[in-house]
């Protein structure tokens, strides 16, 4: 059921496409014993995905609105521990990550502010024949 929402809906392909990145950018921070770094990481930009997965079946607006507004504050952590590790000494580079993340959280945050003006279900609709 999930999977078929995907290709129709790009905010959720997005989501999940910038988790999978994650995941294998956590697990070369793992083969570098970065454990910490690696845990948070993976919990804050896994959890984007979750949170706009969860949106989908909320039963009002404000219920979306909310998932939402998670979702951006996991993008901005996530955001600050790609910082972290594109400024600490012997971490790979994730210039790539960043710039994703920036640009899910602009996707969300449009969403959000749509969808405080118009009817949510309407806003999909229309987001999704763009």
């Amino acid at each position: 059921m999930i999977k078929e929402s995907f290709s129709k809906n790009p905010v959720l392909k997005l989501s999940f496409d910038f988790s999978l990145s994650v995941i294998s950018f956590c697990e070369g921070l793992e083969q570098e014993r970065k454990f910490l770094l690696a845990r948070q990481l993976l919990r804050s930009g896994t959890s984007i995905g979750a949170h706009v997965v969860e949106a989908q079946n909320v039963e009002s607006r404000a219920g979306f609105i909310h998932k939402f507004k998670i979702a951006a504050k996991e993008a901005e952590e996530t955001a600050y521990w790609l910082l972290l590790s594109e400024y600490a000494n012997h971490n790979p580079g994730c210039t790539e990550l960043l710039a994703r993340v920036d640009v899910l959280n602009k996707v969300i945050g449009k969403i959000i502010s749509t969808t405080r003006k118009r009817n949510p279900v309407s806003y999909l609709l229309s987001f999704l024949l763009v």
